[in-house]
């Protein structure tokens, strides 16, 4: 064998020694690449899941809050037909127990005038008012209006501090418009108030 040869062979060998693993690196490196570009495909994703779960779970909070925050509307006859005969039928809701057994024992001088009931009727008319006042209410509005409230039992649903609250940026002049009359006319805005529905994004003043 010459010399010519004999390099050649050598020359092979060494190459096939350096060039044989370089190529393995580099296709263990290629493949590497593409588990890791799949790991983050897949962690982008779960990312995504995992927002679009964080989404749908505010929304149900929201939702939950939303339905806890509603007041139930008047749902005895008895009180509906008595006090809506003359004005609108508050939710109990609004006055603590303390106010209501108030209003109830001076029926007889009710911001002026007469009210008679029956023994019954008003047995009835009390007990619906005690248990569904704020004082028996798991809703935020109930305790916002109990705390509010204090020690204090308004007779007046619009002298509540959580009812002047709500309604301090609206003109006095406004309340004063006869398709209004005044703050105690919940329904001329609140369209939906006898679903016990008083949301501000519905709210519709009268002109």
């Amino acid at each position: 064998m010459d010399h010519k040869t004999m390099l050649l062979i050598i020359c092979l060998v060494f190459s096939t020694l350096f060039f044989i693993p370089s190529f393995l690196a580099y296709a263990d490196d290629d493949h590497k690449e593409k588990k890791w570009r799949a790991l983050l495909a897949n962690g982008e994703k779960k990312d995504d899941d995992n927002g679009k779960h964080q989404k749908r779970k505010r929304e149900r909070h929201q939702n939950s809050d939303n339905r806890h925050n509603d007041i139930k509307p008047v749902n005895n006859s008895v009180y509906q037909a008595e006090c809506g005969a003359c004005h609108f039928a508050y939710q109990p809701v609004f006055l603590p127990e303390s106010s209501w057994m108030s209003l109830l024992s001076s029926l007889d001088d009710h911001f002026g005038e007469s009210v008679e009931l029956d023994a019954d009727s008003q047995k009835i008319v009390t007990d619906y008012l005690k248990s569904n006042s704020a004082d028996h209410s798991t809703t935020k509005r109930a305790g916002k209006i109990i705390q509010g409230a204090g020690n204090q039992a308004p007779l007046r649903i619009t002298q509540t501090p959580y009812i002047i609250k709500q309604h301090h940026d609206i003109s006095p002049n406004v309340l004063k418009r006869k398709s209004i009359g005044s703050l105690s006319n919940c329904i001329a805005c609140h369209t939906t108030a006898e679903d016990g529905i008083y949301d501000d994004d519905i709210v519709k003043i009268p002109q």
